[in-house]
């Protein structure tokens, strides 16, 4: 079954808009996870800046610190 001119005209239309609707969708979303991103990054230095409060005071204290077995390392941050 062929689709008359309106019809197509019609199609076309509702195929640029849902195109357009899922751009701006993912625009949105880019930006929601640079915000997440810049929140675990001063989540992963306020961590370090902490855990080497932690260990100079465990230090001090002449005590073992209990963080010495975890990793170290925070998982990285994918960046786009």
């Amino acid at each position: 079954m062929a689709l008359t001119k309106e019809q197509e005209q019609i199609y076309r239309k509702t195929l640029e808009e849902t195109k357009k609707q899922l751009e701006e969708i993912d625009a949105q979303m880019e930006k929601e996870l640079q915000k997440i991103r810049e929140k675990l990054a001063e989540l992963q230095l306020t961590k370090k800046n902490l855990r080497q409060v932690y260990e100079a005071t465990a230090k001090l204290l002449g005590i073992e610190s209990e963080l010495e077995e975890e990793e170290e390392e925070s998982p990285e941050i994918s960046k786009k």
